[in-house]
């Protein structure tokens, strides 16, 4: 998939060094290297993606492909590269991969204080459906439970 100048393609496991980077910058808690590799090597429910502008990797996201359902479980994008539309070629092509798969929906969970992610999703299509209270260990803060059916 290639739109704006950036391509969408299947991460690999060369990819995970530029991954946790961005990772790294973007979550207080962040996966583990072991963790990257275990998903993208071993779970075969797991469907992981990288945008690559000019060379180098600017975001992924992740999703694990249950039944009729997509679940969301990561999207990252460089901090430098925000603003630059690459988290809506991730999300667009997660969605896009499930309605693929014939998938009926796909949810996630995002920090009840992550207003950007929240906004990025409702342009989507998704809608709050629920709350996880304490979802997050480091903060304990609530997680918004989104929805976006196909």
């Amino acid at each position: 998939m290639m739109n704006d100048n950036v391509t969408i393609r299947d991460m690999i496991e060369a990819d995970v060094d530029e991954v946790l980077e961005i990772e790294s910058k973007s979550f207080s808690t962040p996966w583990t290297k072991d963790a990257f590799i275990k998903e993208i090597t071993n779970n075969r429910l797991a469907k992981y993606i990288v945008a690559v502008k000019e060379g180098e990797i600017v975001g992924y996201g992740g999703m694990w492909l249950i039944i009729d359902e997509g679940h969301i479980t990561n999207i990252a994008v460089y901090p430098a590269n925000r603003g630059q539309g690459i988290g809506h070629h991730l999300v667009k092509k997660l969605i896009n991969i499930c309605k693929e798969r014939d998938m009926r929906a796909v949810t996630l969970e995002v920090r009840e204080s992550n207003y950007v992610a929240q906004s990025l999703y409702r342009k989507h299509g998704f809608e709050e459906e629920g709350i996880r209270p304490g979802y997050y260990s480091d903060t304990k803060e609530d997680a918004i439970i989104m929805w976006k059916h196909i």
